[in-house]
């Protein structure tokens, strides 16, 4: 197992590990959404290709990945295959380590198994805001963790 830096052969399966989990944290919404595959979702692509992009590998498999923008952690995602096995807790745990200051995040307002593992890590909602999917409201989080250091 090692969690290291993108590089740009890594992006098929960037794509396919967000595109099998994207729509997971959604699941606790009211209604139902429709896929937007990141290679066509313009505005995440982006703000994911402008961030520090880490991957978890295990022999040649990549099985989730991270991204930190300054102290924002922009993505964090483990292909539904290796879920339960630690891998998004060791990826969390690694952009954290990268971060000065206070780190921050948003995540879907019904994703509680997300938002129950940023909490064990320190994190807390310091904001609800309406946001879209793929065109359609989501109700979105921000949450804050401690500063690096008091942990």
């Amino acid at each position: 197992m090692s969690i290291r830096a993108y590089i740009q052969d890594d992006l098929p399966a960037i794509f396919d590990i967000y595109d099998r989990s994207k729509l997971d944290e959604l699941n606790f919404e009211d209604q139902i959404f429709t896929l937007l595959p990141l290679k066509d979702d313009e505005a995440r692509l982006s703000g994911l290709m402008e961030s520090d992009i880490y991957v978890y590998q295990d022999h040649n498999c990549i099985s989730g990945y991270g991204a930190v923008c300054g102290n924002e952690i922009r993505a964090l995602f483990v292909h539904p295959k290796f879920r339960g096995k630690g891998v998004g807790k060791k990826v969390l745990e690694f952009l954290l380590s990268l971060i000065q200051g206070q780190p921050c995040l948003y995540v879907a307002s019904s994703n509680q198994p997300a938002k129950n593992l940023y909490e064990l890590y320190g994190f807390s909602v310091t904001e609800t805001f309406e946001t879209t999917y793929n065109h359609e409201p989501v109700i979105a989080q921000k949450m804050v963790g401690a500063v690096f250091g008091t942990r």
